[in-house]
């Protein structure tokens, strides 16, 4: 008997860009019990309309299949790509993380995020601001060495993704 792994994925839509197209994807994500771990979507052709819809999700293989399935069948919906199973791709995603701090922990929030190459875009007497992009585990990282140093506040863009080399996802 073989049993299925889950793990996580990073589909791509082309979508319509048009009132209640993103509402009915997410209504298919809830009423299948699937959840969404980012969501990102924005206008993505000259006329602004068509948007891009990068979605990370988690489940087994079979269950990822089946959403994808389920999302071809939508109306706004003109291209879903599996970009996880489809080959290599580029994800990235940007994070503002303030830290408050003082003294030694503001000196070593400083340092480590020159180390993660992040940069200081607000700085105050007691505070930073930080802009980070890279890969979701660099965000979670550096996320993670500053909260004894002081963070007290996060925003992240949620992850957007493209395939690598001439690749398009009209091309799938």
């Amino acid at each position: 008997m073989q049993v299925e792994v889950s793990g996580s994925a990073v589909i791509s839509l082309l979508v319509d860009n048009e009132s209640g197209a993103l509402a009915r994807i997410v209504e298919l994500f809830s009423g299948r019990g699937y959840n969404i771990q980012s969501l990102t979507v924005a206008p993505v052709d000259e006329h602004g309309h068509i948007s891009r819809v990068n979605i990370v999700t988690t489940g087994t293989q079979s269950s990822i299949r089946q959403v994808k399935t389920q999302l071809e069948r939508l109306v706004p919906v003109s291209r879903v790509v599996n970009l996880t199973a489809e080959g290599p791709y580029v994800a990235r995603e940007m994070a503002l993380v303030k830290v408050v701090s003082s003294g030694e922990p503001r000196t070593e929030a400083l340092r480590i995020a020159q180390a993660f190459r992040a940069r200081a875009v607000d700085t105050t007497a007691s505070s930073f601001v930080f802009e980070l992009t890279g890969s979701t585990d660099k965000l979670d990282s550096f996320i993670e060495l500053m909260r004894p140093l002081g963070l007290v506040e996060v925003s992240r863009t949620g992850v957007a993704s493209i395939c690598r080399g001439p690749q398009t996802i009209q091309n799938f």
